[in-house]
């Protein structure tokens, strides 16, 4: 056996492995002793098969498998021996020639793989990364506070439109007469509420049902029809506001708080703003930190400047995706793809060379506390341990999803890692400033 490599520009590497019958004939042999032990063959018995004949019937597929089996496996153990790192995985060259199993008996197998670039990156104080803060302001407050009351509130009927009413309206377009027909103005943009505002129950106005209702589900639901016979139904109806209704803040009385606060932590109003800043500052800091991931990744690619062998990375992505994505999409997408891609290299790196682990406890807790999170999404901010237990369970038994468990607390500590190496100066940016820097890092 020969094997042969040839490094090219782009990090792009050439292995050529020739094997002969002296490399594989013994594999050859075994294989075909197992498929004359299990051949069923019209005349002869199991087992009894002449190997001639089995020969002729799977001798060219075996020495096929087994001589390429053989030439992959070698490519492997060369790469290994020689201590030279690659990207992605190896795949067969889109030079490979022609094979001839009838007459031939040496072959030579051609591979190509990415080598991974040498990461020299050193981090000091001289490194100075932004961390981003928002700040917090009356009119956040104030919001914040309304959406959390809102959980606890009711509806009450009021004379007419303020803000974000839920209104009950009758539809009629000639054909078709719906009462009570839900218009919730919460879910409309400021822009789309300016020409509810001010009006009465008892207020007419034509309406295009496809405007009103934006998703064919909702229009399907509200008029008691299928989806594929909104076609058919005329869009322009008239609306008769008949009831307005506006969410009541609930009193901060002691059935509130013995409601909202069953463990009995918060009892009075002051404790109330005291808890619902802690919130704020709590899920602002879950997005500044986000953020601040984002940040380091940046920094860090950028200032790496590892020259990634790209044109094999997209062969290798179309390889592996076996035809699932054509090279124009994977063209398209790929800016997207070697920036994550690098991250994750750079990453390993990192891990290694802080010793950096994560323990199942860490793992276990990061379930709990993403268990704890959804249940507050649905109104319970407060479950019961058992139930975050069972959640949380489930979880961790899930391998897609204790995967990325794992993937992200290590992305936590690798930025942990770097955050104590370099310069970190805090910045207090408006939530409008805030969210233009998120986008232009994403």
């Amino acid at each position: 056996m020969n094997i042969t490599r040839e490094q090219r520009d782009g990090g792009l590497n050439i292995v050529k492995v020739v094997v002969g019958e002296a490399d594989y004939g013994q594999a050859v042999e075994k294989q075909l002793r197992e498929y004359k032990r299990k051949a069923n063959v019209p005349g002869f018995r199991p087992g009894m098969v002449p190997m001639g004949i089995v020969k002729k019937m799977y001798g060219k597929h075996v020495v096929a498998e087994e001589s390429y089996r053989l030439a992959s496996n070698s490519v492997f153990e060369y790469l290994q021996k020689e201590n030279i790192d690659y990207v992605g995985d190896i795949i067969p060259s889109d030079e490979q020639g022609a094979f001839d199993f009838d007459n031939n008996t040496e072959f030579e197998f051609t591979f190509e793989f990415g080598e991974a670039p040498k990461i020299e990156l050193e981090l000091s104080a001289k490194d100075k990364i932004v961390y981003n803060k928002i700040k917090v302001d009356k009119k956040m407050k104030s919001e914040y506070r309304a959406n959390y009351l809102r959980r606890y509130g009711r509806l009450v009927d009021v004379d007419k439109v303020a803000n974000d009413e839920a209104l009950n309206v009758t539809l009629d377009n000639g054909d078709m007469r719906i009462e009570d027909a839900y218009v919730g103005l919460i879910s409309m943009s400021d822009e789309e509420r300016k020409e509810w505002k001010g009006k009465k129950v008892g207020y007419k106005t034509t309406v295009n049902i496809e405007e009103l209702y934006k998703k064919p589900e909702q229009r399907a639901a509200i008029l008691s029809v299928k989806e594929e016979e909104l076609a058919s139904i005329k869009p322009e109806f008239e609306l008769e506001i008949t009831k307005i209704r506006r969410f009541s803040e609930p009193e901060l009385n002691e059935e509130f708080f013995k409601m909202a606060f069953p463990a009995g932590d918060v009892t009075n109003e002051e404790q109330l703003d005291a808890f619902l800043e802690a919130q704020i500052e709590k899920e602002l800091k879950r997005e500044c930190d986000f953020m601040f991931v984002n940040t380091v990744r940046n920094y860090v690619i950028e200032k790496a400047a590892l020259a990634m062998p790209e044109e094999f990375l997209k062969r290798w992505l179309y390889v592996i995706n076996e035809g699932k994505f054509s090279r124009e999409e994977i063209e398209k997408d790929f800016g997207g793809f070697i920036k994550m891609f690098t991250w994750n290299y750079l990453q390993k790196h990192f891990i290694t060379e802080g010793e950096l682990k994560v323990t199942a406890e860490e793992a276990k807790a990061e379930a709990m506390a993403f268990a704890q999170m959804q249940f507050a999404q649905y109104g319970m901010a407060n479950a019961p341990e058992d139930m975050l237990e069972n959640f949380s369970k489930q979880i961790m038994e899930n391998k897609e999803q204790l995967q990325k468990i794992y993937e992200k607390l290590y992305e936590e500590k690798v930025v942990e890692y770097i955050r104590a190496k370099v310069k970190v100066t805090e910045k207090a940016l408006s939530a409008e400033e805030f969210a233009k820097v998120a986008s232009e890092l994403a």
